[in-house]
């Protein structure tokens, strides 16, 4: 086994996806993933804590990102330029993997009520830190957690319309664009 190879993770991830693709996530196990990958079972779970892990394992950091997103901001912006900033931080952590993989997740969740009830929790969970550091900013609650849910939705379209057509140049992009589509109505 190449154990010893590097970007074991990436490796894992991609295996994983593939292998969801043919057998189902059902149906898929740690082991085969680890296999398929070329690595041990046991590097498999030193990556992640379960094979749902492999399409979740980036909330955290992305989390990190948005909330770091926030608190940064000059203290001059208001909510609007801060979520903008956000969305756009999202964009960036998100479009950084290759747009297949991307898409590879997408339609894996997409196949599983578990996994999609998962993806939505994980997403409602990324909104409620985000709109806890934006009240941290001052942002009244009400309007941090509606500042929260703009910033998934924004994301969440321009993903799709991301994935949707290959001409689109990057997801930041995409997401500034339906950013821009949005905003008059934002106030």
């Amino acid at each position: 086994m190449g154990r010893w190879e590097p970007n074991s993770h990436g490796r894992l991830q991609r295996a994983a996806l593939e292998l969801y693709a043919e057998h189902g996530f059902e149906a898929t196990t740690a082991a085969q993933i680890a296999a398929r990958a070329g690595l041990s079972e046991r590097t498999f779970f030193r990556h992640f804590a379960d094979k749902r892990e492999v399409l979740f394992g980036g909330t955290d950091a992305l989390t990190t990102r948005l909330v770091a997103a926030v608190a940064g901001a000059p203290a001059s912006e208001g909510v609007t330029a801060v979520a903008r900033r956000a969305a756009l931080t999202a964009a960036e952590f998100i479009g950084a993997a290759p747009r297949e993989m991307v898409r590879d997740r997408r339609d894996v969740i997409a196949t599983s009520p578990e996994l999609r009830e998962r993806d939505l929790a994980k997403i409602a969970l990324v909104a409620t830190a985000l709109a806890a550091a934006l009240t941290e900013r001052g942002v009244s609650e009400a309007l941090a957690l509606v500042a929260a849910d703009v910033v998934v939705s924004v994301l969440r379209v321009g993903l799709d319309q991301w994935l949707a057509n290959p001409a689109s140049p990057s997801l930041p992009q995409a997401v500034l664009a339906v950013w821009d589509e949005v905003r008059p109505s934002l106030g």
